[in-house]
């Protein structure tokens, strides 16, 4: 079955993963995949991930990150750029998620980063996602 939107895609496997308490989910690797769950990781929401390499396009493994008490690090998260609706921010527009506790993920002309770097560096770009 052909996916129209691979971003909420992938945020849906790793939230169902979440609330299934699963250690580690798998998704279809692809470039923006990678660069997404790279930024997950550095903002600590995520363990890990690991691409693995198969005849096809290739997988790659989450690991998903709990506390001690087994209550996870992500606790939401929420695609705001659809297919049907894009929805793009200048610098100035970019809010703060939850008060800074979240991130949102921004798709701008230097690549992926979050809210926090297209502050700094001054770049609008595709709102991707919130997560907190």
């Amino acid at each position: 079955m052909a996916v129209t939107d691979p971003i909420a895609d992938m945020l849906t496997i790793i939230k169902n993963g979440i609330m299934a308490r699963k250690k580690t989910v798998f998704i279809k690797r692809s470039l923006l995949h990678e660069s997404m769950l790279g930024i997950l990781k550095q903002e600590g929401f995520i363990a890990n991930h690991k691409t693995i390499e198969d005849k096809l396009q290739g997988i790659i493994k989450v690991y998903l990150k709990y506390e001690k008490n087994n209550t996870p690090f992500l606790t939401g998260l929420k695609k705001i750029s659809k297919p049907g609706r894009r929805v793009y921010v200048k610098s100035k527009e970019i809010k703060r998620v939850y008060g800074g506790i979240g991130v949102a993920i921004i798709s701008t002309s230097k690549g992926l980063m979050t809210d926090n770097e297209a502050r700094e560096k001054k770049l609008g770009g595709e709102l991707l996602c919130h997560v907190w």
